[in-house]
């Protein structure tokens, strides 16, 4: 009995190799043959801009906060006119592990995922991705989006005096 179970563990794995032998291969060559990722893919991190063409981000620290490896590092800074922007904005893609969370974070939807997957090189400083090489032209996934007209911050007209604003209330009026 024992000669019989040592005869089909040598032969079986020969018929399943036989099996799989005469099929097509499975496999894709993947630099001749890219596949297109899912739709919902996490890919390589880009700023976007709004629609007038200024940059979304307002250097809220929020997503370097949500952040689990904190790989992304900015500096805050103000023009003239009083909108906020990042200085400089860093992410280092060695230690990001695409996990979505800054972009859930990001009110302004300023960071969004792209679908790009090819980020392997050989040097560590490469993947150190700075402001100028994050930021797109475009506006990404959601065109319309305007963060400071939404937000109402582009609107300089004192409390009550903007259309369908009521007046503010006086609080110490309502004292006894």
């Amino acid at each position: 009995m024992s000669l019989w179970k040592d005869i089909k563990g040598t032969i079986l794995p020969f018929w399943v190799t036989l099996r799989y032998l005469f099929r097509r291969p499975v496999t894709v060559c993947y630099p001749e043959r890219k596949q297109t990722p899912a739709p919902r893919y996490r890919g390589r991190l880009v700023l976007t801009r709004d629609p007038d063409g200024e940059e979304r981000c307002v250097a809220c620290h929020l997503c370097s906060a949500a952040c689990p490896v904190d790989c992304i590092s900015m500096q805050a800074a103000e023009r003239e006119d009083g909108r906020r922007y990042a200085a400089w904005f860093r992410i280092n893609f060695s230690r990001c592990i695409f996990c979505g969370l800054c972009t859930e974070a990001c009110p302004t939807l300023a960071l969004q995922m792209t679908s790009e997957y090819e980020l392997a090189t050989r040097e560590l400083l490469q993947v150190i991705y700075e402001k100028d090489e994050l930021l797109i032209d475009g506006c990404g996934k959601n065109a319309e989006y305007n963060f400071y007209r939404r937000a109402g911050i582009g609107v300089v007209a004192p409390r009550g005096a903007n259309p369908g604003e009521s007046s503010p209330e006086d609080v110490k009026s309502n004292l006894p």
